[in-house]
């Protein structure tokens, strides 16, 4: 492929880079700061998206700006405080998913051609500001990779309408390509299950249940056709084959549900409760469906289940991390974007 140039291609005519093929990678978002104007800026625009909220904006509008954002900003950035990254001052899913970005580039070193960037779907930097940094750069053709292993209209769809929005406003867009979900990859599997295998060694105890906490989304949206519960199903029953264990030994939860509606279950929250009243002592739980640690693991898992389990009667509980920017976790990433860059790089 011809090597990216600033050369003027014709008298008068302003120089031109071409010639590189960009890679995007998108996780979901993050506020600038924990403080009430920051957290409600973030909040406003996630909740504002209607893949997210599908209710109809008539009804939910007068909630968002009435009551959700005058009273959920400060609640939530409370949350964020207890696990922001305090020497960066920035929330963890933005340093893992800068160091993702930076690893990628150093393992795609053979490929002079490709340019690594990374965007958030929500809050800074944003996908169209990064889509046009990378076309100046060059890159004629774009991979946007949503970093969801498993679809839902609400994470990987919402991303990728973000990225084919700005291509409207862009004079000279470049070709887009989008990365499919990878939730029964065999290198995803193999590194969920290594990762499990390296923790609980880490432990003078063993977990009588683990539970694959995926995050929730809406019984309506599985109701209406998303694929995300089977997708999450598949993932788990692969990795407990994977592991060798008895289907008893590791279960599907979901958690983070926002609102009135029913949401998938089980709910994490419940069925931790639960496990604790019924006498099980030791549990360990996994998030397979984050790429990197955020809020609803380090809070919501490693902070209120683990109190929740050990208040209602257990004894012992292990939040196993995401995969991070860990060796294993980015032999994945790097898998899934040399296989979908055949043909471009």
């Amino acid at each position: 492929m011809t090597e990216a140039t600033a050369e003027p291609i014709a008298p008068a005519h302003p120089p031109v880079n071409f010639g590189k093929v960009g890679v995007l990678l998108v996780n979901l978002g993050t506020p600038d700061g924990t403080d009430f104007a920051s957290m409600r800026r973030y909040l406003r625009e996630f909740l504002s998206d209607r893949r997210v909220i599908e209710w109809s904006r008539l009804f939910w509008y007068p909630i968002l700006y009435g009551i959700v954002l005058n009273t959920r900003p400060r609640k939530v950035g409370k949350a964020y405080e207890l696990i922001w990254n305090k020497e960066k001052n920035e929330s963890w899913l933005r340093t893992y998913t800068r160091n993702q970005a930076a690893l990628m580039a150093e393992s795609l070193a053979d490929k002079p051609q490709v340019v690594v960037d990374w965007a958030m779907r929500y809050g800074q930097p944003s996908i169209a500001s990064r889509l046009e940094a990378l076309q100046k750069q060059g890159c004629e053709r774009i991979l946007v990779f949503p970093l969801y292993p498993q679809y839902a209209a609400a994470t990987t769809a919402t991303v990728n309408d973000k990225a084919f929005e700005a291509l409207l406003k862009m004079r000279w867009q470049p070709a887009l390509r989008t990365v499919p979900p990878y939730y029964d990859d065999p290198v995803y599997i193999d590194a969920l299950a290594a990762s499990i295998d390296h923790h609980l060694a880490t432990l003078d105890w063993q977990p009588e249940v683990v539970l694959a906490s995926f995050h929730g989304i809406p019984k309506s949206y599985f109701d209406l056709g998303d694929p995300y519960y089977c997708q999450c199903q598949k993932t788990a029953r692969l990795l407990k084959e994977r592991l060798g264990w008895p289907k008893e030994k590791l279960q599907v939860t979901f958690q983070s549900r926002f609102g009135p509606e029913e949401w998938l279950q089980p709910y994490t929250d419940a069925t931790v409760e639960k496990l604790a009243r019924d006498g099980v002592k030791r549990i360990a739980v996994i998030n397979p469906g984050f790429v990197s640690d955020c809020l609803e693991t380090l809070e919501e898992i490693a902070g209120q289940a683990a109190e929740s389990f050990l208040h209602n009667g257990g004894e012992k509980f292990a939040h196993i991390p995401c995969l991070n920017d860990s060796p294993g976790g980015m032999a994945v990433l790097h898998h899934v974007v040399r296989r979908e860059l055949q043909g471009w790089a």
